[in-house]
């Protein structure tokens, strides 16, 4: 699986939710945040690699 770009685009109660970069029709994505790197909000970019998401 190749490494996918997300960019969070709100926070919602315990979900973040989240839209790839390469996508050329928004698709949004709800992703618990316990699932995330602490300290995110909403403009943040992720990296989705390896079943882990890193903070860009």
């Amino acid at each position: 699986m190749e490494p996918i770009h997300y960019f969070v685009t709100k926070i919602e109660g315990d979900y973040a939710i989240l839209v790839p970069e390469s996508c050329p029709q928004p698709v949004e994505l709800p992703v618990a945040l316990a699932l995330l790197p602490d300290g995110i909000g909403e403009g943040t970019r992720l990296l989705y690699d390896n079943l882990e998401y890193t903070v860009l």
